[in-house]
């Protein structure tokens, strides 16, 4: 943060971190994208984490973009199939072929 960055980019930064420790790390995020109106691109699998920080979503499989746009509207509401199996395995729900996701 001296050089006083504008643009962040964290390569899966919480992987392999307890549950309490990724908490914090992505508190201390949130509070330094807010002290120093941070731009972040943020890769990740970990979909809880990507759900606690992004504002807007890229999902990606085989190096294609699958789907994207603002994260509430992804996770809420996911138009691709890749997409409801990925919400359907980080949030422990049941896809369900008809298109739709259920708990």
């Amino acid at each position: 943060m001296v050089l006083k960055p504008r643009f962040v980019m964290l390569d899966e930064p919480t992987s392999a971190l307890d549950m309490t420790v990724q908490a914090q790390v992505v508190d201390l995020l949130r509070d330094l994208q807010k002290k120093h109106d941070l731009a972040y691109l943020f890769i990740s699998h970990d979909l809880k984490v990507v759900k606690a920080l992004a504002n807007h979503v890229i999902v990606m499989r085989l190096g294609k973009v699958v789907e994207e746009g603002p994260a509430a509207e992804i996770f809420s509401a996911p138009r691709e199939d890749y997409t409801r199996a990925l919400m359907a395995a980080a949030f422990n729900i049941e896809a369900v072929e008809s298109g739709t996701v259920s708990q």
